[in-house]
């Protein structure tokens, strides 16, 4: 027998099997369905989160019983498959994205606030409030496989900040220390931890660019950012844009930007300042301030579309029914929407076309057309927050 008839005999028997396959499934009333057009939303008071398809608009699914998740953030594994869930009463829950159901739970700690994946997806780290520090656990089993406690000699600290870094690290703020921690989980069992001391006053939340290279963390005792350059020897974190307030006076500030949320876009960085009704322009060379934009209230979540060309940002309140526009090249506002009571949260469909906006008070998510900002759809839900999609997770340092 050639071999060009025996490749042909194997690719017959596989289109068989493979149809056999797909016949069985069918006869049994399975759809089959890819998770990368699916996502998470968290409906914070009731604990519950909506399995939702992007393509379609639709909700497709309410999985109960996820505990506390009035912050509650999300990460998905690398074959898209699970999402993991970070509850503020400390509960991790995974969720199988394709039987809309739970695959395990554990409550962790006593006061948890978010969490990150590591590079290669094995392991599972979360950030704790109560008792400050990092656990880690095996993505899988959610077996614990490491516990790093924040102490310092001032006692335990807050974690803030969480994000994975490359080759198997994770890197976060202690609020109260006012440090940043790397932890090298190469080997689980036995962590290895740098320390950088006197960062800056309460770093609270943070970001990591894209590429894995720059960790940003906020202050919010002082004006000004901690900048680590991971690609730095050695590495030295160093303040960038101290008194980026002079001469203002700040305001009330009545919710706290959102860091992972900063947008990298036009070779900047453009981020929400503390106690101002502005968006600031960060370069990316010289980390200065390259320019501010004036916005309706005082910004919580400064989001890039995938493109870069469009900023859009929610605001605390008393203005947190709107969302604005920005153009990134004239740095102007194009457009002010009003998608409902109290604007938590926005995220982008995979390629940007569309954003999806949950309204928590008026109950629902309402999705824009991010070139003709049309509404396409509104979707109820109980109190919705956070929205994860997970083809969009897949980014170093998100």
């Amino acid at each position: 027998m050639s071999g060009a008839t025996r490749r042909n005999i194997l690719q017959a028997l596989g289109a068989g099997v493979g149809f056999a396959a797909a016949s069985t499934l069918a006869a049994a009333g399975e759809t089959l369905r890819a998770t990368g057009d699916l996502g998470l939303v968290v409906e914070r008071q009731s604990g519950s989160l909506l399995l939702v398809s992007t393509t379609t608009r639709e909700i497709l699914a309410r999985i109960e019983g996820c505990g506390d998740l009035s912050h509650a953030s999300a990460v998905f594994s690398r074959d898209m498959r699970y999402g993991y869930v970070f509850g503020r009463d400390g509960g991790l829950t995974k969720i199988d994205l394709l039987t809309a159901s739970i695959a395990g739970r554990i409550v962790q700690a006593g006061n948890a606030i978010g969490g990150a994946i590591s590079q290669d997806g094995s392991l599972i780290a979360v950030s704790n409030y109560e008792p400050g520090g990092v656990n880690v656990f095996d993505a899988e089993t959610l077996e614990p496989l490491a516990s790093i406690p924040a102490e310092t000699k001032q006692g335990f600290s807050k974690v803030v900040g969480l994000s994975d870094a490359p080759g198997q690290r994770f890197i976060f703020t202690l609020y109260e220390a006012g440090e940043i921690w790397i932890a090298d989980l190469s080997t689980p069992a036995r962590p290895a931890v740098q320390r950088f001391a006197d960062v800056g006053d309460q770093p609270y939340d943070a970001l990591m660019s894209p590429d894995g290279r720059f960790y940003i963390a906020g202050l919010f005792g002082e004006d000004g950012l901690a900048l680590l350059d991971l690609w730095q020897e050695p590495l030295a974190p160093r303040r960038i844009l101290s008194g980026y307030g002079r001469g203002e006076q700040p305001l009330p500030v009545f919710k706290m930007p959102h860091l992972e949320g900063w947008a990298v876009a036009g070779g900047e960085v453009v981020i929400p300042a503390i106690g101002r009704e502005e968006v600031l322009y960060v370069t990316r060379d010289e980390w200065t301030i390259g320019g501010r934009t004036s916005v309706y209230g005082q910004p919580v979540f400064v989001m890039a579309r995938p493109d870069g060309r469009h900023l859009w940002v929610n605001f605390a309140v008393p203005e947190n029914d709107t969302v604005q526009v920005i153009d990134v090249v004239s740095r102007e506002v194009i457009r002010t929407l009003k998608p409902g009571k109290a604007i938590m949260h926005m995220e982008f469909t995979p390629r940007g076309e569309e954003v999806w906006i949950s309204a928590r008070d008026s109950n629902r998510i309402v999705v824009y057309d991010t070139a003709s900002f049309e509404q396409r759809a509104a979707l109820e839900a109980k109190s919705p927050s956070g929205i994860f999609f997970a083809s969009r997770a897949h980014r170093i340092g998100l």
